[in-house]
């Protein structure tokens, strides 16, 4: 097989002639100190310097709008740090996911999948702390996007509600941008090569842009191009950031900016692999099988504007107004293959060809106060906001015909491109949400605090007529947790919210399931060491819900749209626990070590989604070599997941439908020397043993294969 003999060329966007002109003027603007610093690692609020190089934060706003340390926090939450996403050469969302306790992916297709926690798919993404939507069914490789923007990225496992509104019970994955807050020169430059002809250029500067610092700015700039172990697939990405700071006063700050990312990735898979043959024996096709063809291709465009206005009232007090506006653009030309290929000849399979353009807009805004108060000789913390979101959303398709498309042992990936019919649209539909939030967290003890919260919800999406609009007024999300300071480093906790979900997933008739309605709650203990320089937690959990959507099949839909259509569960319950610790044991040791299970079922106590794994173990260490040997660092991790199965809805006559995955593990490597104090070289080896597992395997029958075992050699500048 071939790989893509071009590529395109990106055009050039305003974005990239505003970098040229902004990147001098951030490297050399004239600074009050000729000093350098590195990089910070910038929250809200900077991070204290010890935490700089850390696998965990001091302090987190996912779960509850308060700023709260996070054993102060009465849910799982974890943190992966710029330092451990360069550690372990994690460049993408679904790289950082894959590591993080208790998360799985769904790569159910080579440039697409789901992110899924304690049994349910991940519908609730934040940047900045601005909930995002992504559509499922119509994603477009958002869990890939580069993850070069952003500072840290949080996840808090379990219901979100009084910070995301609607959402499954599931987890949050919170990114935050990196921010303009260095007023001295600070540069982080990467280069970087790998396996596949993988290769990579990341640019990272901030300055100062006036002598008292009151302004600043932060340019981000990433391109990558680069092959696959699957055979045609091929990408191209870049990434911009542009950000800035001022202070306007004292006590006002505005912080403004805008991130753009492109997506252009050739010959992606639309589906899979075929599992079964058509005598009803399993097939066993070569890593770099595929069944897509060679003008296929996936175009992904994201714009984000985004600004913020934080006054401070006093000492204590402070409001903050935050608007955000995001664009995604996505045109696809894709090939899909169904059928069970015959053993001896690999013919039989049938191919579809069909082309989507879909574009979301979606707008923001936020207004929230908070601050402390004190009562009854206590202090005690509280936050009061309204948040409005409309995400306007359009799908067009189209469909061509196509040749036969001959064996699987001798795929024909020259097929000409169909000659397409007029675009139709597909889907299209308006969401608002009006919300007012409310929490506080009470001192009711020294030891005991009591966080009691709500959300009240309007929502409506409207499909184009009143007859099919979906609209819920009034929702009221509770929240209520309790934390008691066993000692100095543990403190025990337990927390309660309720669900609120409409769906998107539509029944065989077309008609879109009733909201998910439930409960969610979770019982742990939260310790911290070493002035919150290492963190663990231990949480059990139970999720009650009904109507969870279930895969059934697929069916093609009167305008030619293939999708896969769903049922509603009734009694749905997960429940199971987590352990993690993160952070650092000793100022040149770093590590994080997660292990979950759970068990998630139906009202006749039948398993549900089990292509999930029920146990899953993410860990991984880097150590700082000691004495003449402290320019070495070397690290590693292992993930390792529990067996998995699924009952094949297409399986053929003699077959036996169920597939199965035994459990397996994949060991990972790094290997960093710092050549000088500004400049180091990194080597990352991932799946050192070359396991072979797949990447999912959904109800249909088709399957992704897992990368093989591959390396990256990064050359990183920094001061």
């Amino acid at each position: 097989m071939h790989k893509h003999p071009s590529r395109q060329v990106f055009k050039t966007h305003p974005l990239v002639l505003a970098m040229a002109v902004l990147l001098p003027s951030v490297a050399y603007a004239e600074s009050s100190t000729e000093s350098t610093a590195q990089l910070p690692t910038i929250k809200i609020q900077a991070e204290s310097e010890n935490l700089k190089q850390a696998y965990t934060v001091e302090k987190s706003s996912t779960a509850l709008p308060l700023n709260l340390t996070l054993k102060e926090i009465p849910q799982s939450v974890s943190v992966v740090t710029q330092q451990r996403m360069q550690d372990q050469g994690l460049t993408t969302l679904v790289e950082v996911a894959e590591n993080v306790t208790g998360i799985t992916v769904n790569r159910y297709e080579t440039n697409r999948g789901g992110l899924y926690s304690r049994g349910f798919v991940v519908d609730n993404y934040i940047i900045d702390g601005i909930p995002t939507t992504y559509s499922l069914p119509w994603s477009s490789g958002e869990i890939f996007s580069s993850t070069a923007i952003y500072d840290h990225i949080e996840v808090v496992r379990g219901a979100t509600g009084l910070t995301t509104g609607a959402g499954n019970p599931s987890a949050a994955i919170n990114m935050a941008p990196k921010r303009a807050a260095s007023k001295e020169p600070a540069a982080n430059i990467e280069v970087s090569g790998g396996s596949w002809n993988n290769y990579r250029v990341m640019g990272d500067i901030a300055n100062s842009l006036n002598d008292s610092g009151s302004l600043r700015g932060r340019a981000v700039a990433q391109y990558e191009q680069g092959d696959s172990f699957t055979d045609l697939l091929s990408k191209e990405r870049l990434t911009l950031l542009l950000t800035g700071e001022a202070d306007l006063t004292e006590s006002t700050l505005l912080s403004a900016g805008v991130s753009y990312q492109e997506d252009d990735p050739r010959g992606p898979m639309w589906g899979g692999l075929p599992v079964f043959f058509s005598d009803g024996s399993r097939t066993h096709l070569s890593k770099s099988a595929t069944t897509t063809q060679d003008w296929t291709r996936w175009n992904v465009k994201y714009t984000n504007w985004f600004a913020d206005l934080t006054q401070k009232i006093n000492d204590d007090w402070s409001v903050k107004l935050s608007y955000a506006h995001g664009n995604r653009e996505a045109e696809s030309k894709l090939f899909y293959v169904s059928g069970n290929p015959d053993k001896t000849t690999g013919l039989g399979l049938s191919g579809f060809a069909g082309s989507y353009k879909v574009n979301v807009d979606q707008d923001n805004i936020t207004l929230q106060t908070d601050g402390v108060f004190n009562l009854f000789g206590r202090d005690h913390k509280a936050v009061v906001g309204y948040q409005y979101s409309n995400q306007e959303f359009e799908a067009l398709g189209r469909s061509g015909t196509t040749e036969a498309v001959g064996s699987i042992y001798d795929w024909n990936a020259s097929l000409p491109e169909p000659i397409w019919s007029a675009w139709t649209p597909s889907e299209s539909y308006t969401v608002k949400q009006n919300a007012i939030f409310a929490a506080t967290q009470l001192s009711l003890l020294d030891p005991l605090k009591l966080i009691i919260g709500g959300r009240v919800t309007d929502y409506e999406k409207d499909l184009g007529s009143t007859a099919s609009k979906i609209k819920y007024e009034h929702e009221f999300i509770p929240y209520a947790g309790l934390i008691y300071d066993i000692n100095q480093n543990y403190s025990a906790y337990a927390s309660y919210t309720s669900i609120f979900q409409p769906q998107d997933q539509r029944d065989f008739n077309n008609n879109y399931l009733d909201p998910i309605k439930g409960n969610s709650t979770e019982i742990g203990l939260k310790s911290s060491w070493f002035d919150n320089r290492l963190n663990g937690s231990l949480a059990l959990f139970d999720i009650k819900q009904d109507n969870l959507a279930q895969a059934v099949g697929q069916i093609q839909r009167p305008n030619g749209t293939l999708e896969t259509y769903y049922k509603a569960a009734k009694g749905a319950e997960s429940k199971g626990f987590e352990l993690e610790v993160s952070g650092q044991v000793t100022p040149n040791w770093n590590v994080t070590a997660g292990y979950s299970q759970y068990k998630a079922t139906d009202v006749n106590d039948a398993d549900i989604n089990t292509q999930l794994p029920r146990k899953l173990i993410q860990t991984y260490t880097s150590y700082q070599l000691p004495g003449k040997w402290s320019d070495l660092s070397i690290g590693g991790g292992v993930n390792w997941q529990s067996d998995t199965y699924v009952i094949a809805s297409n399986a053929p006559a003699g077959a036996n439908p169920r597939i199965e995955q035994g459990s397996y593990a994949l060991v990972n490597l790094m290997a960093k020397y710092k050549i000088n104090k500004d400049f180091s070289a990194q080597l990352n080896v991932n799946n050192v043993f070359d396991k072979g597992y797949y990447g999912v395997f959904p109800a249909y029958g088709q399957i992704t294969q897992g990368a093989p075992r591959n390396a990256t050699l990064t050359l990183r500048y920094q001061f």
